[in-house]
């Protein structure tokens, strides 16, 4: 191999190691601390300068982003599940519950999605999970409606933004009983009349 064949091959491969240092200890930072944590942090930690976070993530929210990105095989796979469910109103409960739980990872973290879903800014690299998810909220909203278990009125992104709501609820320490009590609020909201549990 060429000297000029080596050195064209070295910046890529430690291109993808600070990156991958950089996700691995973003998502530890923001498990222990919040989405708030410290950027410098964070880059010190992974052993790299805060110029390299910038160049790999110019902005908090890319970088969040990217850490999602990381843990989406896991939400594909809880709505999998959910898909599986034969009744469209279950299946929309479990997804809402899925959700729920995927926006309460991070300290914080509904924040950021809630403001990124409202402004629907192109340049926000939130907007792609958050579009992503509404979506997905949208076709078991639709699948339940379809059967007359959901109302009509009721949309992908109310439910999102319901998720996010009680995420954020849990996320500053609600008693499971009172985030139960919301959960079942929720749920009568969006059954049909008839088929409230």
């Amino acid at each position: 191999m060429h000297t000029s064949e080596q050195e064209e091959r070295r910046p890529r491969a430690d291109f993808q190691r600070n990156r991958a240092a950089l996700l691995q200890t973003a998502q530890r930072h923001f498990r222990r601390h919040g989405v708030g944590t410290s950027l410098e942090a964070i880059a010190r930690d992974a052993g790299v300068g805060a110029g390299t976070l910038y160049r790999h993530f110019p902005t908090r929210e890319g970088l969040l982003a990217a850490v999602l990105q990381t843990r989406s095989a896991e939400l594909a796979a809880r709505q999998a599940e959910c898909e599986r469910v034969d009744d469209s109103v279950e299946a929309l409960d479990h997804w809402l519950l899925a959700m729920e739980e995927y926006l309460s990872a991070f300290s914080g973290l509904p924040d950021p999605l809630m403001a990124a879903a409202q402004a629907q800014d192109p340049s926000n690299p939130l907007t792609i999970p958050c579009t992503a998810l509404i979506a997905t909220t949208e076709k078991f909203v639709s699948a339940a409606q379809r059967a007359g278990r959901a109302r009509a009125s009721i949309q992908g992104g109310d439910l999102y933004l319901a998720a996010c709501s009680v995420a954020w609820i849990r996320g500053n320490g609600a008693e499971q009983e009172s985030l139960e009590r919301l959960r079942s609020l929720i749920t009568m909201g969006y059954r049909e009349q008839g088929q409230r549990a």
